[in-house]
């Protein structure tokens, strides 16, 4: 998992008169939550373009007036009209203890479903999953190279090293489902399953 740094400054005020003076200077108000008491601090939102404006996941090295935290992102707040950063908070990790994170999925490998007219259908683009922090990968690979028309991967098929994963078993992840070029070749192959002739019109 890679790894970003994050300079904050703590703060006292948490009312929404607070929060929104720190965002007319261009700052996002943010809490980390922990095992004990929550840390509350700001940043100015160009600090989080790295952490929020990418696909990748991040180990954030959260530097709170000058005392450095492990933390991760687990959540953020726009602002529904002008898409303003509003709020984001994250949780402390530790080495020793396992963390839940949802990691993206990375869909590898040509099905021959495909490639004999099949559609492609993704369901999910991430999957939860639990493990130390030192175990976490940028991205959890599925290979699709054996899936036919017809077939799917399952959240119940999918095993990773050292992770478990938190999401719903039966729960579908990618399927290559029949499409009309598919039932079009299938037909074609089929002996004497060509379209008839129109009939001519009857002499009257």
């Amino acid at each position: 998992m890679k790894t970003i740094e994050i300079k904050a400054v703590s703060r006292d005020q948490f009312g929404k008169k607070g929060a929104n003076s720190l965002r007319a200077e261009g700052n996002v108000p943010c809490v980390m939550y922990r095992e004990k008491e929550n840390l509350h601090f700001y940043a100015h939102q160009n600090a989080f373009r790295g952490l929020v404006y990418s696909p990748d996941i991040f180990l954030v090295n959260l530097i709170v007036d000058g005392k450095s935290y492990h933390a991760v992102m687990k959540d953020l707040q726009f602002h529904p009209v002008n898409d303003l950063l509003l709020h984001i908070d994250f949780m402390q990790v530790y080495d020793d203890k396992p963390v839940i994170m949802d990691i993206p999925l990375l869909i590898t490998g040509v099905s021959p479903g495909v490639k004999a007219g099949g559609k492609l259908k993704v369901k999910r683009r991430n999957l939860k999953v639990k493990g130390l922090v030192k175990d976490i990968p940028d991205h959890l690979s599925i290979d699709i190279s054996n899936l036919e028309i017809g077939q799917s991967v399952k959240i119940g098929d999918l095993t990773y090293e050292k992770l478990e994963i938190m999401d719903l078993k039966r729960a579908m992840i990618v399927s290559v489902e029949v499409s009309r070029v598919s039932i079009k070749e299938e037909e074609a192959a089929v002996p004497g399953a060509e379209v008839p002739a129109a009939e001519a019109p009857a002499a009257e």
